[in-house]
């Protein structure tokens, strides 16, 4: 993916949340520049992994396939003595008629909130351990209501409405080709983006490899340097 689209990708993200009155937190603004005078007081913040994922899951299509995060905070499974939070925040962006790629968590329940824009749909199918989908009805808990639908059903959350992912379902992301980008809340269980996303189509990776054909606006979350 190359840094050109990925800065371009950042620039509209900050705009949709504008656009919703959300504030963000200040290093959500920080340069790369401000990263190198950045000491070990921050060490939550390059431990945690908090700040700006964009992805194309490793397929270089991100038009079709991307998705586009905010961590605003998270606790750490590896290391929860030191960090003892027990639950992660995101903000998350789909372009119109992007998708995300179908997973599911083993150790993360989250709720995902459809925070304004475009609606979204999440099509829903029970997992198991061995990552196999089931052809089985799939328990959605929204907004306080619980119900069964079958495997496949796409549920679809239109801005202010949410939906309880739960440890096993496989779920993914689809915002319609038209109405413009949704911006999605998260909050979840701890986040562990390196251990704990299970992806159906395992040619797909988590993080993307980035071409450097212009200077970074901001640094993505697995790219801080180490403090002094």
């Amino acid at each position: 993916m190359k840094r050109s689209r990925i800065n371009k990708v950042i620039k509209d993200m900050e705009s949709l949340i504008k656009a919703h009155g959300f504030e963000m937190p200040p290093f959500a603004y920080w340069t790369p520049e401000d990263w190198l005078h950045t000491g070990h007081e921050y060490d939550e913040i390059r431990d945690n992994k908090l700040g700006w994922d964009i992805t194309d899951f490793g397929l270089g299509r991100f038009d079709e396939i991307g998705f586009s995060l905010f961590t605003i905070r998270n606790g750490n499974l590896k290391e929860p003595q030191k960090y003892k939070k027990t639950y992660a925040e995101k903000l998350l962006m789909l372009y119109e008629g992007q998708t995300a790629a179908m997973h599911f968590h083993v150790s993360k329940m989250e709720d995902i909130i459809n925070r304004g824009g475009n609606d979204v749909f999440i099509t829903v199918y029970n997992g198991t351990p061995e990552e196999k989908m089931l052809d089985t009805d799939v328990a959605v808990c929204s907004d306080g209501k619980r119900e069964y639908v079958p495997a496949g059903t796409k549920v679809c959350l239109h801005p202010g409405q949410s939906i309880t992912i739960t440890p096993y379902m496989y779920h993914d992301f689809i915002v319609p080709e038209t109405g413009g980008p949704v911006l999605l809340g998260e909050v979840s269980m701890c986040n562990d983006d390196d251990n704990d996303n299970f992806f159906y189509n395992k040619e797909i990776g988590r993080f993307p490899e980035i071409e450097e054909d212009e200077v970074a606006c901001r640094l993505l979350c697995n790219e801080y340097p180490d403090a002094d």
